[in-house]
């Protein structure tokens, strides 16, 4: 991601969250930065690492807090398979697509691409009520496919 870019998903992520009546902390900023400057996901323990230079190096606790604003708000998405994050590809509450989206991983380079659509069909259990959705698919990105 380039400087530019970078600094405008920082801004629309800062507005985001104050029109959802929330703080970007600077730690949580921190997080999302770190998120979206990896070249793709990137493990809890790696941004407590990166983290770590600075003054009053971060808990895992303060991580994962982090980590847990910054997925409700929708800024990024956990990859259950690999147990790492992802900056989301665009801003939004992931209420407004049933909580969760569709990730698509290439096997071979770890590239992660983000999907939204209609809602998948139900098929839970009489009065289960589900808060979050993943589904994560597996396979080879255009860059990596032979031919």
């Amino acid at each position: 991601m380039t400087t530019d870019s970078l600094t405008k998903a920082l801004d629309a992520a800062e507005a985001h969250c104050v029109e959802r009546g929330e703080k970007l902390t600077p730690v949580r900023k921190r997080v999302l930065e770190l998120v979206l400057e990896a070249d793709g996901p990137v493990k809890a323990y790696d941004l407590l690492e990166a983290l770590k230079p600075g003054p009053g190096s971060a808990k895992p606790p303060t991580v994962y807090r982090a980590l847990d604003f910054l997925m409700t708000a929708g800024l990024v998405h956990k990859v259950e398979a690999l147990n790492a994050f992802v900056g989301c590809s665009h801003t939004h509450d992931h209420d407004e697509h049933g909580g969760g989206a569709e990730l698509f991983i290439c096997s071979d380079c770890g590239a992660v691409e983000e999907r939204h659509g209609a809602p998948l069909p139900m098929n839970a259990p009489a009065g289960f009520t589900i808060q979050r959705s993943v589904v994560e698919h597996f396979g080879q990105c255009a860059n990596c496919h032979p031919g």
